[in-house]
C-alpha cells in the first residue's frame, strides 16, 4: 500500500493535509491492522494528501496514564509533541478513540495543540465536501447494531457521526438498550485489556455482547480497535462466529465501495 512518511514528505518541502495517527493497536495488532489499511483505502479514493510518522510515532500514553503511571505518560506525551511540533503538524486522524481522546485533550496543556479527528468525523467531513461517496447498495438490508467507544461517545460526546455513516450504507440500524450516554464499556478501557479479571460471575466483554445480541444484528459496528477486540471475543464465547461479524466503520466502508 502507498502510505507516505512525513519524514519523506518533509524532504520533498510538501505539507500534508493531514497526519494519520495509527496507534498501538493499529500498527501491532493483526485484527486492528485490517481497521487501518481500510482507511487508508478510504484515504486514498478521496484523495487525501496524508502522511503517517511510521518509526516515529510512539505510544500516546494513554494506558501508562489511565493505570496510574503520570510520569512515564509525560515522557511518552513529551517525546511525541516534540516529533510533531518538528514536523509543524496541524491536523491528525485516527482510528482509535484512545488516542483521539488524548492528543485532543490531555496533549495542548503539555505543548502539542493540534486539530484532531476520529476516522468517523474526518470521512464524515470528506462526504460533506464531496470527495466521497459511499455505495448503499452492498450491505444493504444488513441488520446492524453500533457499540459506542467510551473515548469516543462519553468522554467527548462523539455520537452521531459513527451513526449517520452507518444509516448511509443503506443497512437497518438498531440500537442496543443501552447506546450513546448510557452506552456499556467493552471492558478494556483504562488499561484493563492488559491486566486479569477481577473476581465476578462474567466478563464485561460478554454482558455488552450479549445486549448487542439482542438486537438480532448481522453485523456489529464498532469504531475501536480495543472494542473491536472484545467485542470479538464476545461473540467467540457465546459461540456466534457463524451468524454475527464485528466490524469497524472504516471496515463496512471500504467493503461498501469494493476498495
Amino acid at each position: 500500500m502507498n502510505v507516505p512518511k512525513m519524514a519523506d514528505m518533509m524532504a520533498q518541502g510538501k505539507q500534508p493535509e493531514v497526519l494519520f495517527w495509527v496507534g498501538a493497536a493499529g500498527s501491532y495488532d493483526d485484527r486492528a491492522k485490517k481497521i487501518s489499511r481500510a482507511f487508508v483505502k478510504i484515504l486514498h479514493q478521496a484523495n487525501v494528501d496524508f502522511a503517517v510518522l511510521g518509526v516515529e510515532e510512539s505510544s500516546t500514553g494513554d494506558a501508562a496514564k489511565r493505570a496510574g503511571n503520570e510520569f512515564l505518560f509525560q515522557m511518552q506525551a513529551m517525546m511525541n509533541i516534540e516529533v510533531l511540533n518538528g514536523y509543524e503538524v496541524k491536523k491528525i486522524v485516527t482510528c482509535d478513540p484512545h488516542s483521539f481522546n488524548t492528543l485532543k485533550n490531555e496533549y495542548p496543556s503539555l505543548g502539542g495543540k493540534y486539530e484532531v479527528f476520529h476516522h468517523t468525523q474526518f470521512i464524515q467531513n470528506l462526504i460533506s465536501e464531496g470527495r466521497l461517496k459511499i455505495d448503499d447498495t452492498n450491505l444493504k438490508g444488513k441488520r446492524v447494531t453500533f457499540h459506542d467507544p467510551c473515548y469516543l461517545g462519553r468522554a467527548n460526546e462523539v455520537y452521531e457521526s459513527p451513526r449517520d455513516l452507518i444509516r448511509r450504507l443503506g443497512v437497518n440500524l438498531t440500537e442496543m438498550k443501552r447506546s450513546k450516554e448510557t452506552a456499556l464499556c467493552c471492558g478494556a478501557g483504562g488499561a484493563q485489556m492488559f491486566k486479569d479479571a477481577e473476581k465476578g460471575d462474567k466478563e464485561i466483554n460478554v454482558l455488552r455482547t450479549e445486549e448487542a445480541l439482542k438486537t438480532n444484528p448481522q453485523i456489529i459496528a464498532t469504531g475501536c480497535p480495543y472494542c473491536n477486540t472484545m467485542m470479538t471475543d464476545g461473540i467467540k464465547f457465546k459461540e456466534k462466529e457463524d451468524s454475527v461479524i464485528v466490524r469497524d466503520i472504516a471496515e463496512l466502508i471500504a467493503e461498501a465501495n469494493n476498495l
